[in-house]
């Protein structure tokens, strides 16, 4: 280990490829960024600049570095998308569902957390650059890349 190295969580996820199957293992976000106190988020990691990450198909195994481009959704069990619960009761839910290319649907909410008068699907869609949007369940939370939505519709 270099001595350089940032300390990492492990975190269990399904990743979507689009070769198209499902792989589940673990990914890994840093203990700490400097922007706020706490973990990375999966969707902080996703989202950041470098175009690949760190993935183990599962314990004992090698590490795969996996494209974010190939990357069509990561998805974690019972993980709300905001962890902060003042941030979360301000933000506004939206129905919203995905179609990915090759078939894969996604139904759930969005938390935008944008003002009120910019505060349909459409304003959460396009409110960023940013590579991955998270899309949440009461089971599920699921980060979609935005290059591999067919398209989106509103639930509400």
């Amino acid at each position: 280990m270099s001595l350089f190295a940032l300390p990492r969580t492990a975190v269990s996820t399904r990743l979507l490829l689009t070769e198209g199957a499902a792989h589940s293992g673990e990914l890994y976000v840093m203990e700490r960024v400097p922007q706020h106190e706490g973990s990375e988020s999966v969707l902080e990691m996703l989202n950041r600049p470098q175009a690949f990450f760190a993935f183990r198909p599962e314990p004992g195994t090698d590490l795969m570095l996996v494209a974010k481009l190939h990357t069509m959704s990561v998805t974690l069990d019972r993980q709300a998308p905001i962890a902060d619960p003042a941030r979360l009761s301000a933000a506004k839910l939206l129905g919203i569902e995905v179609v990915l290319a090759g078939g894969t649907m996604f139904n759930g909410w969005a938390s935008a957390e944008l003002p009120p008068e910019q505060a349909r699907l459409l304003d959460y869609l396009n409110s960023t650059q940013d590579r991955f949007f998270a899309v949440w369940t009461h089971a599920a939370t699921h980060y979609i890349n935005r290059a591999h939505v067919l398209y989106a519709r509103p639930l509400d």
